[in-house]
C-alpha cells in the first residue's frame, strides 16, 4: 500500500509533465481534465491488463474466487505499486519512462481534452433549464476488494438511468455517460 501511495503520486507527476509538454497552449482546467482521465483507476487497470499484470498477481483462493484478478481496483492498485517500486529501485527517469511508454499512446489519441461525463451532464442540464442530476446508490454488493455499486441518476422529466461500477465514482460516471447516450 505504501508503494501504491507513492506510485500514484509519481504517475500524477509523470502524466502532468507529459501533458504540460504535449499541450503547451492548453489552459490549466483542460490539462486537469486530461490528467484526471489518464490517472483513473480504470486506465491504470487497462494498462495492467495490456502488460499482463493480472497473470502475475498472487492471490488467495477467496480473492481468486471473487474475481480479484480482473478487478479494476486490484489491477489499478498493482500498477500504481509497480510505478512506486520502479521509482524506489531505479529512480524518477525509469518511472517516467515506464509511464511514458504505457500512457503516451492514450495522450496522443485524445486530441481534445475529454469532458468528464458528470460535468457534461451538469452542463446539459443547465443548457436545458433542468435541475442538476441526482445520483443514488441503488445497490452495493461483493467483497471489499471486488465491490460493485449500482447507481441511478435521475433528472426530472426523464426516465432514471442505472449503471454499475467498481466504485461509487465509476458507477456515477457510467450512469451519467449512459444518460447522455440515451437523451442527448
Amino acid at each position: 500500500q505504501r508503494l501504491e501511495f507513492l506510485g500514484d503520486r509519481v504517475l500524477g507527476l509523470a502524466i502532468a509533465d507529459l501533458l504540460y509538454r504535449k499541450f503547451p497552449d492548453e489552459a490549466e482546467g483542460r490539462l486537469s481534465h486530461r490528467l484526471n482521465s489518464l490517472v483513473s483507476r480504470q486506465v491504470c487497470a487497462e494498462v495492467g491488463r495490456a502488460i499482463g499484470v493480472s497473470d502475475q498477481i498472487k492471490l488467495g483462493k477467496q480473492a481468486r474466487d471473487d474475481g480479484a484478478r480482473d478487478s479494476d481496483n486490484v489491477l489499478g492498485d498493482v500498477v500504481e505499486a509497480m510505478i512506486g517500486a520502479i521509482y524506489v529501485d531505479l529512480g524518477i527517469d525509469a518511472a517516467f519512462a515506464f509511464v511514458s511508454r504505457n500512457w503516451m499512446h492514450r495522450i496522443d489519441a485524445a486530441q481534445t481534452a475529454p469532458k468528464h461525463p458528470k460535468s457534461e451532464l451538469q452542463e446539459w442540464c443547465a443548457a436545458k433549464g433542468r435541475k442538476m442530476p441526482h445520483y443514488e446508490i441503488t445497490s452495493k454488493e461483493g467483497p471489499p476488494h471486488a465491490m460493485r455499486f449500482e447507481i441511478t441518476v435521475t433528472i426530472k422529466g426523464f426516465d432514471p438511468v442505472t449503471a454499475t461500477g467498481t466504485s461509487k465514482q465509476t458507477a456515477e460516471t457510467a450512469a451519467a455517460e449512459k444518460f447522455l447516450e440515451l437523451n442527448a
